[in-house]
């Protein structure tokens, strides 16, 4: 959950739901037009409700960025593991270094 699909799949399915909620406030609609409308309405409100984003408020904006970020932190690189050799190597280049600078005046 939480990719780049699923989040255009919510989209569609907002969309979809305001164009629904529009026939049902058109007075030019007829009466099964309108139950057809209801019952759209109830299964796409379903579908929000179990891909369990919120409601399209200003929630919304602070859920994407929550999921943004998540996503962010996965794809950064892993942590290098500590006690690699790697890891001893430059600390002894490191000292080295140090020393090698306080023994040489510039």
């Amino acid at each position: 959950m939480g990719d780049a699909a699923e989040l255009a799949t919510v989209d569609d399915l907002r969309r979809k739901l305001r164009a629904v909620a529009a026939v049902l406030e058109d007075q030019a609609a007829t009466e099964p037009e309108k139950a057809n409308a209801k019952a759209l309405k109830a299964r796409l409100e379903q579908r929000l409700r179990e891909a369990g984003s919120p409601a399209g408020d200003w929630t919304d904006s602070v859920f994407r960025l929550g999921r943004r970020a998540k996503a962010l932190r996965k794809s950064a690189s892993p942590a290098s593991s500590r006690g690699d050799w790697t890891d001893n190597a430059r600390r002894l280049g490191k000292a080295l270094r140090r020393g090698y600078k306080s023994w040489i005046p510039d």
